[in-house]
Formats: structure tokens, sequence, C-alpha cells
């Protein structure tokens, strides 16, 4: 089964969290594509290729999220990143299942965890990264 990451890469904590994600997924049999290392650093070809590496990495990111059975989307935060929020729901036009991933105490409203938009396109919200592989196969059983 290929997953899908998506996540917010903005900080070196969420790049070394996605690249926590991405190696337990690995490491249990799953296909992961991080979109940090695998459609590339946004920074780094801005440098080389100017203002056309936008466009190159959004091409290139509704790709790799074409090219997927399933998305792992992160939650953590107050609310959604946006760039996560886009992702979930270019993958659920698809018809891709999504699965949230939420670490983070913290809630989107007193009496909503996240955006109910959010909540409606998930199948399963996650809690314990460690947890997301076996929850992966409940859900989906063997790897394809």
């Amino acid at each position: 089964m290929k997953v899908f990451i998506a996540a917010p890469l903005f900080s070196q904590a969420e790049r070394e969290f996605n690249e926590k994600v991405d190696k337990i997924l690995r490491s249990s049999g799953f296909d992961a594509v991080l979109p940090q290392r695998d459609v590339g650093d946004l920074w780094d070809k801005l440098k080389k290729h100017g203002k056309r590496a936008y466009k190159d990495v959004y091409r290139q990111d509704l790709k790799a999220l074409e090219s997927c059975d399933v998305v792992v989307a992160v939650l953590d935060g107050n609310d959604v990143d946006s760039g996560v929020a886009f992702e979930m729901g270019y993958a659920r036009a698809l018809g891709k299942p999504i699965i949230g991933l939420k670490t983070d105490v913290r809630k989107f409203a007193e009496k909503e965890e996240v955006n109910n938009m959010i909540a409606q396109s998930v199948i399963k919200i996650v809690r314990d990264v460690q947890k997301l592989p076996a929850e992966l196969r409940k859900l989906f059983g063997r790897q394809r």
C-alpha cells in the first residue's frame, strides 16, 4: 500500500516528526511518500529555479497524491496546516481514504477537536504514531 504523508514541513521539528512517521510506515512494510523528500525542498528549488519552483512543487505534489492509495494527514496544532488541508481536500475529491494522525492535545474549538470539514473527511483519527501501521492494516487489510 502506498501512503502519502500530508504534513506541515516548515520547521525542523515538523520535518523530523514527518521523517519519524515515514520511518515507522516503511519499517512496517508500507511504501510511503514523504513530500519533503520525494517532491523536494521548495526553498532549495527556489534558489535554483526561481518562482517557477512553486508551480513545479505544486504539480509534483498533486502527482504524488494521485499515485497513492491512502493519505495519512498530520492534524497537530490548534488548526490544521493549510497545505495539509488542501492535500486532504484534493485526496477526498479523488476518492482516496484519509487517516488523521493527531498527537497534539490542543483542540480547534471547545466542542471540536479539529475543524468539522477535516473531521468529516477522515475515516479515523489515530493518536499514537506507533499505532499507525496497525490501524492502517485494520482498516485496509494487508499491504498491496
